[in-house]
């Protein structure tokens, strides 16, 4: 999947922050899918593809070795990969139908089709994408302390 625009739509389920950075340090795609295939969740072979597929979609550098464990049924697997632009990070619950994945990058184009690939690949009923721009803001541009 080649990466889109960040001005462009990512899907109908998306949010992401209305504030843009005064200096910007790229971004974090936050991704949960829900009503997955129990099966495709305990698969360590089809999350290791789809986060190889995200890595190699984005032209993203993998430092090292992924590294990766199986939980063992009824429960999922956990992946996290390394990059010289910052991680990608896998967590499945089988029993719950659940997949999080969390991208953070330094590139502001690391938008991938997460809401076909899954729906696809893990038979996902939902796909949420939420979009965090990290960086510094300019007074005017802060958001309310929490």
């Amino acid at each position: 999947m080649p990466a889109t625009p960040l001005n462009e739509t990512m899907n109908a389920s998306s949010e992401s922050s209305v504030a843009a950075p005064s200096i910007s340090v790229g971004g974090q795609w936050i991704v949960d899918a829900s009503g997955c295939d129990a099966e495709s969740l305990q698969s360590l072979t089809t999350i290791l593809a789809i986060c190889q597929d995200v890595v190699e979609s984005l032209g993203l550098q993998v430092v090292g070795v992924p590294q990766s464990h199986v939980f063992g049924p009824p429960h999922g697997v956990t992946a996290l990969y390394l990059l010289s632009e910052s991680h990608l990070a896998v967590h499945t619950y089988p029993e719950h139908g659940v997949a999080t994945f969390n991208l953070v990058c330094c590139r502001e184009t690391a938008v991938w089709d997460w809401k076909s690939q899954l729906r696809s690949r893990l038979n996902a009923g939902d796909v949420r994408i939420r979009r965090l721009r990290r960086g510094a803001w300019a007074e005017a541009n802060r958001e309310v302390a929490e």
